[in-house]
């Protein structure tokens, strides 16, 4: 836990050097294996801020944490894990960063990711894949994969990430560590590189829930400098909230969707759920069938847009400067985009195209208002809606990332919770052959620290937390 960490430091058992040359000891072993960092800052650099930020106080005073490689960070390259952006180094930190140093948090990198945050196994990254600690031959999920790795790797004890569809909870899910994705307005986004603005939040990932909440408690909060954050505040850091009387609702729809194995291990947290004093009922979400289309629709219209920006003539990627403007434009961007970024910017360009805006958008919309209203009537009924975080064990790399289909239909079970904006979080729920498998919760709007409260109290039940993969 990252209190025990901060006290070591506070109280001297461990000096600033000593806790960085073992961060960096554990990396110098496993990162040529797992390859979770894009960008690893001098160590020399990370152990003299550490010292700094021990002796200036805060509540994460000389802790290390890594953040993904979408979120601005002053002074420290942010590539979004493509060639691209493979040179930018942004001249402002990201309100959550901001944040962060505030507290005394120290980056020590930033993770490796799917390009632009497009895709569910950190394979379509420019700079290679990420492995799973777990199983070096799997994927760790995507598109935090990197954030997660380092977590399930032993780097450090807190991350970052960001979750358009799944994004943070499916690789907690396949690393067996902590992630939540929060309710849309509470965690600034300014500073995130945008992919699909009306789906996307920061969130924290951690190795168990008592340090997910504090993160939380840290990086939420309305931002003047961005227009979507609402109000909001959290007076402490979430605590622990035992499930007797607790209503569950368990989403049969999604487990059907899901795995003989996965479904076993989701049963078992259930009867653990019940035995704790949970009410446990079987319930559907409705229109379960159609999230995936009207996500994946929203998702790359809203794609379309944010990337036109990169032509290769004000920023990013600009190896060609001769002929018409539209060959450079074409030649940059055709050779700055990885394949999964170019598929998904053609399609919501198509989607966006005079003739199918209604046929296909303005659809997507409807059904994301019809499932947003079918969650508001389970939550009169339920406090916590309960599935499998993803349907699949973690996929061996280059199992699905040449077949888009399957890859998308991975995030199945997550896509739900960024179209209704409402707060999601996955913990580990156990492994089958040694691969971890998740469970996923979701609240209704604002109930975050809910959630974060329940996870602290069923991790002490399950004894699934604190989890380094032997790698």
């Amino acid at each position: 836990m990252i209190s025990n960490i901060l006290e070591k430091l506070k109280t001297g058992n461990i000096t600033p050097e000593e806790y960085v040359e073992k961060t960096f000891e554990r990396i110098k072993k496993v990162e040529e294996k797992v390859n979770a960092f894009v960008t690893l800052r001098n160590k020399e650099e990370v152990i003299k801020e550490v010292e700094e930020k021990v002796k200036s106080g805060g509540r994460l005073a000389g802790s290390l944490i890594a953040i993904k490689d979408a979120i601005s960070t002053k002074g420290i390259r942010t590539t979004c894990s493509s060639l691209m952006l493979s040179d930018y180094v942004p001249p402002y930190d990201a309100t959550v960063i901001e944040k962060l140093k505030k507290e005394g948090a120290v980056i020590i990198g930033k993770t490796n990711m799917d390009e632009f945050a497009m895709g569910s196994t950190t394979e379509t990254s420019y700079f290679g894949p990420t492995r799973n600690p777990w199983d070096i031959d799997r994927t760790p999920g995507g598109s935090s994969g990197g954030s997660a790795a380092a977590l399930a790797a032993g780097y450090v004890e807190l991350a970052l990430g960001s979750d358009t569809g799944g994004s943070i909870r499916a690789p907690a899910a396949f690393t067996a560590t902590f992630g939540l994705k929060p309710s849309y307005g509470t965690v600034s986004r300014y500073g995130l590189i945008a992919y699909a603005n009306s789906l996307e939040q920061i969130g924290p990932m951690a190795k168990n829930a008592e340090d997910l909440g504090i993160l939380y408690s840290i990086i939420s909060g309305e931002d003047w400098r961005d227009a979507t954050t609402i109000k909001f505040s959290l007076e402490k850091e979430p605590y622990e909230i035992p499930v007797k009387g607790l209503r569950i609702g368990v989403l049969s729809d999604i487990m059907e969707m899901s795995d003989k194995v996965v479904k076993g291990s989701i049963e078992n947290m259930i009867n653990k759920f019940s035995s704790e004093g949970a009410t446990i009922d079987y319930t559907k979400l409705g229109y379960a069938e159609y999230a995936l289309p009207a996500y994946y629709i929203i998702a790359m219209s809203e794609a379309s847009s944010n990337l036109a920006r990169y032509d290769g003539v004000r920023y990013g990627f600009s190896k060609y400067n001769q002929g018409s403007w539209v060959e450079v434009y074409s030649k940059n961007r055709g050779e700055g985009f990885g394949k999964e970024v170019k598929r998904r910017i053609l399609l919501g360009s198509f989607i966006l195209s005079a003739g199918y805006y209604e046929q296909f958008y303005i659809r997507a919309l409807k059904v994301r208002r019809l499932i947003k209203s079918n969650l508001d009537q389970l939550f009169s009924k339920y406090d916590v809606l309960l599935s499998p975080t993803m349907p699949i064990l973690p996929p061996r790399l280059g199992e699905v990332i040449n077949d888009p289909v399957k890859m998308y239909a991975m995030d199945i079970n997550t896509v739900i919770a960024n179209l209704s904006a409402i707060p999601a979080l996955s913990m580990p729920a156990g492994f089958y052959n040694n691969l971890p498998i998740g469970v996923q919760m979701m609240g209704r709007y604002l109930s975050d620290s809910l959630l974060i409260g329940i996870s602290i109290y069923m991790e002490k039940v399950t004894n699934l937390y604190d989890l380094t993969a032997p790698t």
